[in-house]
């Protein structure tokens, strides 16, 4: 893996850049759909190229529960698996650590899970971790971590992060000594942790780059907090993250959050909140979302966003999508998805191109006053 910081914006912290990978190159700024399971929902891997989708994200403790290292290896790693022939990117299940709390256990060693499939007892490591990201073959992998919740103590936060680096530096001395199972390279990004406390932060960041990892995910936002404490950390974040390397903001998130994460330097994203939002019926739009479920969508047959060069938008009405959801027909939800997901691309892809004409924070207040005034349509 390569990176290169192509255009600096000179009033913030945006960037353009260039990812490459064997498995192709990724302009960033750029957002990542979620295909937790090997499977952006209900969309198929052509259709994700149709919408300049350049990078997918899979999850590491879902494919090892189901369908398994065993068939992922046979099938020879999830790109062959999926037939899916650009970068990919795993999760280690560090996120897990956070969201099944109820079901699992920290020590020293790893975490030890209850599956919530079927209570089988699960034991992940950082070394394990990485073993079972070389079985899926993911073109950039991610350490086991701990992601504190928010609020915490500031105690527990700091072992927190200080774990988070020791499990990091032993997930990195373990990808070192293996190889990759596939005809491709692997990349290994360090995650940063420390909650909202600045100074944790900048400790387990620095403690990181002194690991010199492929690209640093910034994790532990996106989990309660106020917009403004994780843009506050953001601001910190990029004056202690190297600059030649990527820089990921895990699980973010709404299209006002992108924006400003990316003035704060931030070159990747993911979230479900495209797909998710999709299958309930609220799309995205250049003037805010809408949930075509209204009755008020029913004898509306402009397009869902008037003027938006996309698939959705060329072919099919608001009100025969709402017709479609209605009836519970499942192209409604696929439809509704691919806007979404098109809408996110574009949104990254537009950011990009502002940022290299030196118009990028003109345009992401314009485009932001536009949308957030008819988000409530």
């Amino acid at each position: 893996m390569n990176f290169s910081v192509i255009h600096k914006d000179s009033r913030t912290a945006a960037r353009s850049g260039l990812l490459r990978t064997d498995h192709g190159e990724i302009p960033t700024p750029v957002f990542m759909p979620v295909g937790t399971k090997a499977s952006v929902k209900s969309v198929e891997p052509e259709e994700l190229t149709a919408q300049q989708t350049h990078i997918i994200l899979a999850n590491t403790y879902h494919l090892y529960l189901r369908p398994g290292n065993g068939i992922v290896g046979k099938a020879g790693g999830v790109h062959r698996f999926m037939n899916w022939h650009k970068p990919l990117l795993t999760d280690s299940g560090g996120y897990q650590v956070y969201s099944l709390s109820e079901l699992r256990t920290i020590d020293e060693e790893g975490v030890r899970f209850k599956s919530h499939i079927d209570g089988s007892m699960l034991y992940f490591t950082p070394e394990n971790v990485i073993d079972t990201q070389r079985i899926i073959g993911s073109d950039i992998m991610m350490p086991l971590d701990e992601c504190p919740p928010w609020p915490a103590e500031k105690t527990y936060v700091q072992e927190s992060g200080d774990m988070t680096v020791r499990w990091a530096e032993r997930a990195k001395k373990h990808f070192e000594s293996t190889q990759p199972h596939y005809n491709h390279s692997q990349a290994l990004f360090g995650i940063t942790q420390g909650g909202t406390y600045a100074d944790l932060r900048t400790q387990v960041s620095k403690e990181l780059v002194d690991l010199d990892f492929d690209g640093y995910s910034i994790g532990g936002l996106a989990v309660g907090e106020p917009a403004e404490e994780m843009y506050r950390i953001l601001e910190l974040s990029h004056t202690v993250l190297p600059e030649n390397k990527p820089r990921y903001l895990m699980g973010v998130g709404t299209p006002e959050n992108i924006l400003n994460a990316i003035e704060r330097g931030v070159d990747m994203f993911d979230c479900v909140i495209p797909t998710r939002e999709a299958r309930n019926g609220r799309v995205y739009t250049r003037n805010g979302h809408i949930n075509l479920r209204s009755a008020r969508f029913a004898e509306d047959f402009t397009p869902i966003d008037e003027g938006f060069d996309n698939h959705v938008c060329r072919n099919y009405s608001r009100a025969y999508i709402r017709h479609l959801l209605n009836v519970g027909e499942i192209l409604g939800l696929k439809l509704c998805t691919l806007h979404n997901i098109s809408f996110f691309m574009w949104l990254t892809r537009t950011a990009r191109e502002q940022i290299i004409r030196g118009s990028f924070r003109e345009w992401k207040d314009s485009f932001l006053q536009t949308f957030n005034a008819g988000k409530q349509s």
